[in-house]
């Protein structure tokens, strides 16, 4: 499989921490929502906050759960109380352990030139996509920080979610020079507070993607 895709990329808007943020931005036309449940993130949420949202969410909107480095069974709580349709893991997590909760995830993976994104596709050959996202910092993912896109080869194995930096002036270039099956956000659409998605800027978001992709099937 290429990274090309053929369909219009899904949108995941990541770092959700308030039940009625939440529900605003599934319903805003978005395909995914991410919950951080990782304390030193300054958006992490409390799993019983996390468990509300997901109840609440719309229909086909899916909830992605994000460790990083977590234990089993502090992983398989959240599992089992906010019952999650994805998992995605931000450590050092191995495919084995990635795949033995039974649940498609994401391997989130920060994007370096000494980094052979080929054989890591191949590592993790049960993962449902990659997440190709800037190099981590203390505090894993949400840094507004991109990367180079061209590091990203034409003959990855796996679906690519493509974040880091990310937000409404330069959504369009990303999709136009990876062509993604995903985007991944969460500080480009904070205006403020950490966990708080502005929705204009979520509505904004949704609309740059699409309208890439219009771009992108008009050149076909």
């Amino acid at each position: 499989m290429s990274k090309v895709a053929l369909h219009p990329p899904k949108i995941k808007i990541c770092g959700l921490t308030q039940v009625e943020n939440a529900i605003e931005v599934a319903s805003a036309g978005v395909d995914a929502i991410g919950l951080v449940f990782y304390q030193p993130s300054p958006r992490f949420v409390d799993i019983s906050i996390a468990s509300e949202i997901v109840r609440n969410l719309p229909p086909f909107v899916d909830s992605v759960a994000l460790f990083v480095n977590a234990t089993k069974d502090e992983i398989q709580r959240v599992i089992d109380t906010v019952r999650p349709g994805t998992l995605q893991f931000h450590g050092d997590e191995g495919a084995d352990f990635c795949a033995s909760f039974g649940l498609p995830y994401l391997k989130s993976l920060g994007v370096t030139q000494e980094i052979d994104l080929i054989e890591y596709g191949l590592t993790y050959s049960s993962a449902c996509g990659l997440l190709l996202d800037a190099p981590a910092t203390d505090v894993r993912g949400g840094s507004g920080r991109t990367f180079d896109w061209q590091l990203i080869p034409d003959n990855i194995s796996k679906p690519i979610v493509l974040a880091g930096g990310l937000d409404v002036a330069n959504v369009g270039s990303a999709m136009q020079a990876v062509k993604p099956w995903a985007v991944d956000v969460s500080s480009g659409v904070e205006s403020n507070q950490k966990g708080y998605k502005d929705i204009g800027l979520v509505g904004q978001f949704v609309k740059e993607v699409k309208d890439a992709d219009a771009r992108r099937v008009s050149n076909l």
